[in-house]
């Protein structure tokens, strides 16, 4: 096989203007950024149906493109749960966290605890978990990132793939720190269009090579497969004595974790009132059962047209199905496309979680924490930019380290951590009168602390020949997804801390907050 698909000069030039188009675009919208609100939100000026493609863009990463399409191709029946998982999180954030989200905060979560619990702590312990999270996800993409323009590229070594990686970080801080979420916003609905338009076209494709028959599609994919038909079944990538365990760990991790993403949360904020939040929630469901529905076309395509030798012996191994499948059933135009829109997706993603990050630090712990709500709008915004920076330069670091890891499995990761550090804090906010800032911070910290420890500990990590560093062997957690111990340890842990708080809530604080959760009334914070 090739070191590249497709000419990588062509390649290079799809990217070079997109890139060239979409910062011309962010810097023409950039002139309106004058105060946080502006920066963080957008002045609240997007429709549901934008806010909805947007946050479907948010969404559909480069562990939904190339990691889910390649889990697929390789493992079968396991890779299509990410997948499924995906598409039913989205009833989380429509019936338990969008409308109140909306109604009480103003730019980030810290600002729906602050309203009714002590501001310090808690901001301090949401900007703590908004950084990990984003820290974790951007990870996830900088590894994507590396895979696919490796591929296209034609780069095998390590050393190539690392100033690739680095190479789109510098571009994601630029988006961010010139568009702000206005011109985030605008990359995003773009690259949510064009990804949709591309999958849904590769999938009509690939089902064109067996007679538009699923059936038939799914028959070679079990022929080309070393497992046969196995990869329809569960089993083929959770094995061992806790398979099922792991599962059902991995399935809540998806479930309720995405809608505690702190990007998709900061996303809610971009409306001007609840009806269009719920309206975006129901937008990007519709386009995310979409998406998925043809993603397991594409993920099976792959399996059926390349097999998982031919998939795993590219650059970026199973992340790579999808353009390979672009290049062998339409040739160098189809993954010419596909090229420029997942590298589209990786930087898009990226400066959307870059800028809720550096939102949390400039808005949380300098404008509330540190200059106790008296900071200048045009510091507190030199601030955040300087904070995207800062965080960008660790992602692009992490992604060099974790470069040849599947992208769906670390954003399960990151999952993980915000439905065990995120959820349970922001549903008892809203709806447990007697919650406490005690509470509070015992259930974002065990949250946090315990996703961390237990992935330490496991061999998603150390001791296993795919972990993140093989050569040691430091394993002792037997999941790879810790979700379903760390999401009830959060809820019993804010439960615990609430009830053996002794200092009285506010009466007045918690029935405002109740009554504007649920009904929008009263000015945002």
């Amino acid at each position: 096989m090739n070191s590249s698909v497709g000419n990588p000069i062509v390649n290079l030039v799809v990217f070079g203007v997109f890139v060239a188009l979409t910062l011309g675009l962010v810097y023409r919208v950039s002139h309106r950024n004058h105060t946080p609100d502006d920066y963080y939100a957008a002045g609240g000026g997007f429709s549901g149906a934008q806010n909805g493609v947007a946050m479907s863009g948010d969404f559909l990463s480069a562990a939904s493109f190339l990691g889910i399409s390649g889990a697929i191709a390789v493992y079968g029946f396991d890779g299509f749960v990410y997948s499924v998982s995906w598409v039913v999180a989205w009833l989380v954030a429509l019936l338990l966290v969008g409308e109140g989200m909306r109604n009480t905060g103003r730019f980030t979560m810290g600002d729906v605890m602050a309203y009714r619990l002590r501001q310090t702590p808690v901001r301090a312990a949401a900007a703590t978990s908004t950084l990990m999270i984003s820290l974790v996800y951007m990870i996830a993409q900088m590894a994507g990132a590396g895979s696919v323009v490796a591929l296209l590229l034609g780069v095998r070594s390590a050393g190539g793939e690392s100033l690739v990686i680095i190479a789109v970080g510098v571009v994601m801080m630029l988006y961010v720190l010139l568009g702000g979420m206005r011109g985030t916003t605008w990359v995003q609905i773009i690259k949510a269009i064009a990804l949709l338009a591309s999958v849904a076209l590769l999938a009509i494709f690939v089902l064109g090579r067996f007679g538009l028959s699923l059936a038939g599609l799914l028959d070679h994919a079990v022929d080309q497969s070393p497992h046969g038909a196995s990869i329809l079944e569960p089993g083929r990538w959770y094995r061992g004595p806790t398979a099922r365990l792991d599962f059902l760990s991995l399935g809540l991790a998806l479930v309720l974790g995405i809608s505690s993403l702190p990007h998709v949360l900061m996303r809610f904020f971009t409306v001007p009132n609840a009806q269009e939040a719920r309206r975006s929630v129901t937008w990007c469901s519709w386009l995310m059962v979409g998406f998925y529905l043809c993603i397991l076309v594409v993920g099976f395509g792959a399996a059926a047209v390349l097999g998982p030798e031919e998939i795993l012996g590219a650059p970026g191994g199973a992340n790579a199905a999808a353009p390979l499948l672009a290049y062998r059933v339409g040739g160098t135009a189809a993954l010419g496309v596909v090229s420029a829109v997942a590298f589209a997706t990786i930087l898009a993603v990226v400066a959307g979680l870059t800028l809720t990050a550096s939102a949390s630090f400039a808005h949380d712990v300098y404008a509330n924490i540190i200059r106790r709500g008296h900071a200048e709008p045009k510091q507190e915004i030199k601030v955040a930019r300087g904070t995207a920076m800062g965080i960008g330069a660790l992602a692009i670091a992490g992604g060099v380290v974790a470069r040849d890891l599947n992208v769906a499995f670390l954003v399960s990761l990151a999952l993980a951590i915000a439905a065990s550090a995120n959820l349970p804090t922001i549903v008892l906010a809203l709806f447990w009168r007697r919650f406490s800032t005690q509470g509070a911070l015992w259930s974002i910290y065990t949250g946090l602390g315990s996703c961390v420890v237990l992935i330490a500990s496991s061999t998603t990590v150390t001791g296993a020949p795919d972990a993140l560093f093989p050569g040691v062997d430091i394993a002792w957690f037997p999941l790879t997804n810790p979700a379903i111990v760390t999401v009830p340890l959060s809820f019993a842990a804010a439960i615990a801390g609430t009830l053996l708080d002794k200092t009285p809530v506010d009466p007045v604080k918690t029935k405002e907050m109740e009554v504007r959760a649920l009904t929008g009334i009263g000015p945002r914070l």
